[in-house]
């Protein structure tokens, strides 16, 4: 199965929003098997739709449509697909009513041009929206097909992987399975050269995506005995990278790692967070959870906070500065004591754009783990913008506790 995206919307085409829509559908797609030669963004005109629409469908076996399924004048998705299949629109109750249900649940009158999105060409198959207002849906023709998704990526994904997803695995009638491995600390081309003979396997195939600071290994089988047939391979990377491999799962994350551990062991953690300005606490925060592992954190930005706060003591800061592992090591010791938490850990540094007056360049970020078996410190070096910096600091620092409190980190 070929298939091609078509993502309407003029706030696409003008740069005011980003096109994860498309981003996230091609992944989906990849991992189903099905294969994804082009794409296109068109505004919100009805002409310039309907051409693009036919294009596709001469090209592709499957179109994704993404936007256009709002109550306003100009979104006019299902009506383009209509009318490129020669179909009459109709009317679905059904529809009608969940759109009517979901605007009592929030509160908001339905108003007469909601009703416009519950009209669907005829025949279609309907998806329903348990997210917002759009319902989608499939309309089929011979071989060809066009699926048509809400915009807003909370309700597309949703709508994709509960209906749209099962369909086009029947459709194309294969059993696929796929497994993804977390890696930290480890650059993707380093990644490759590891695992460079894996690469070569037609089932199960291997796949890297790069994001900050870590890469995906993607595994996926098909046929029957999918699962069978992954199991090695996961294996296989988990011995060749070690302690590298910190979960498992699209969805998984360190923050989520040092949380399940925490919660495993009833331990606590603290953060004294400089550089980084409380991100370490917000990316925990993010995880349900948190509140059974996370009392406090500080911001300590200034050096007369550190010292205050957390005990640094100010012949620490005048002899090697705020941006040092004797600094860190203070903030990660005084946050613990001062919180009695079971773990600490500190991240200071020089985000940018500038670095120390010293020399010490920009980028340069030591992180201290404080623990019940003592304090470890690493430096680290990173180039990129002010806020690269700081994010990929956060997952160091997370990382770092992730493997103190798995046994693997040294000790200084």
């Amino acid at each position: 199965m070929i298939a091609e995206i078509l993502s309407i919307g003029t706030e696409l085409l003008m740069g005011q929003i980003a096109n994860t829509d498309a981003q996230y559908i091609s992944g989906r797609l990849s991992e189903l098997g099905i294969g994804l030669y082009r794409q296109q963004v068109v505004g919100d005109n009805p002409g310039r739709v309907k051409e693009a629409l036919s294009a596709a469908l001469s090209r592709a076996d499957l179109v994704i449509t993404t936007g256009g399924l709002g109550p306003t004048e100009d979104d006019l998705t299902k009506e383009m697909v209509a009318e490129v299949f020669g179909l009459p629109m109709v009317l679905d109750g059904d529809s009608l009513r969940a759109i009517e249900a979901f605007m009592g649940s929030v509160g908001h009158p339905m108003a007469e041009n909601n009703r416009k999105q519950a009209w669907f060409p005829q025949g279609a198959i309907i998806l329903p929206n348990a997210c917002g207002t759009a319902p989608g849906c499939v309309v089929e023709a011979g071989e060809k097909a066009v699926a048509v998704l809400p915009g807003p990526p909370h309700e597309l994904k949703d709508m994709f992987e509960k209906q749209l997803a099962p369909y086009l695995m029947a459709r194309s009638g294969e059993h696929m399975e796929s497994r993804y491995l977390r890696i930290f600390g480890i650059g993707e081309s380093a990644v490759e050269n590891k695992l460079r003979d894996l690469f070569h396997s037609d089932n199960p195939t291997l796949a890297l995506y790069c994001g900050p600071g870590e890469v995906q290994a993607r595994i996926t089988a098909r046929g029957d005995d999918a699962g069978a047939l992954i199991g090695p391979v996961a294996d296989e990377i988990r011995a060749r990278l070690g302690d590298a491999v910190y979960g498992e799962g699209l969805d998984n994350s360190i923050e989520k790692v040092v949380v399940g551990l925490l919660r495993e062991r009833g331990e606590t953690i603290t953060f004294a967070e400089s550089c980084t300005g409380g991100m370490l606490a917000a990316r925990l925060v993010d995880v349900p959870g948190a509140s059974n592992v996370l009392n406090e954190a500080h911001v300590t930005y200034a050096d007369a906070a550190k010292a205050r706060v957390l005990g640094v003591k100010p012949e620490t800061l005048e002899r090697y500065t705020a941006v040092s592992a004797q600094c860190a090591r203070e903030m990660a010791e005084g946050a613990r004591r001062v919180s009695g938490a079971t773990w600490a850990a500190a991240t200071t540094g020089y985000a940018g754009p500038d670095g120390g007056e010293d020399g010490t360049p920009a980028g340069t970020v030591f992180i201290a783990v404080s623990g019940p078996d003592g304090t470890t410190v690493e430096e680290r070096h990173f180039k990129g913008t002010r806020q690269f910096v700081r994010t990929v600091a956060t997952s160091w620092a997370l990382n770092a506790v992730r493997k103190r409190m798995e046994g693997v980190g040294s000790r200084e």
